[in-house]
């Protein structure tokens, strides 16, 4: 069995894909903080593209035909972040931006260390230690 192929590693390695992609578009929005009529960006949630993607979804089961069926899906959100802008019409918050860099980041090395701890424990279980 090669370890890199195994379900965790495979999904600590699309997540740092994912964080570095977020990097470089919360590192765009940074840098157009002061460009007229820019809006900032962002990667739709990592946890929610991969149920997506896995079919991972759950839809509510109507056990009785008395019970209501739902209007939407129950678990969608609305973002009720505010958008304050400049009046050259720029949305960028570097305030709101550092903190999603500083989650990010720290995402990051719960993956990395995430893929080490996996991989050492395949290092242990092969006689080969740390």
């Amino acid at each position: 069995m090669d370890p890199s192929r195994s379900a965790p590693l495979a999904l600590a390695e699309r997540r740092l894909a994912w964080l570095d992609a977020r990097q470089r578009v919360l590192a765009q929005n940074i840098a157009h903080a002061d460009t007229p009529g820019f809006r900032p960006r962002d990667l739709p949630d990592f946890a929610q593209q991969v149920l997506r993607q896995g079919g991972g979804g759950v839809a509510l089961a109507r056990t009785d035909p008395q019970h209501v069926a739902p209007s939407r899906d129950p678990r969608a959100r609305v973002d009720r972040t505010a958008r304050e802008t400049e009046p050259s019409g720029n949305a960028v918050s570097l305030d709101r931006e550092a903190l999603k860099v500083a989650d990010t980041d720290t995402a990051h090395a719960l993956a990395v260390q995430l893929h080490r701890s996996w991989l050492g424990m395949f290092r242990t279980a092969l006689g080969r230690g740390q």
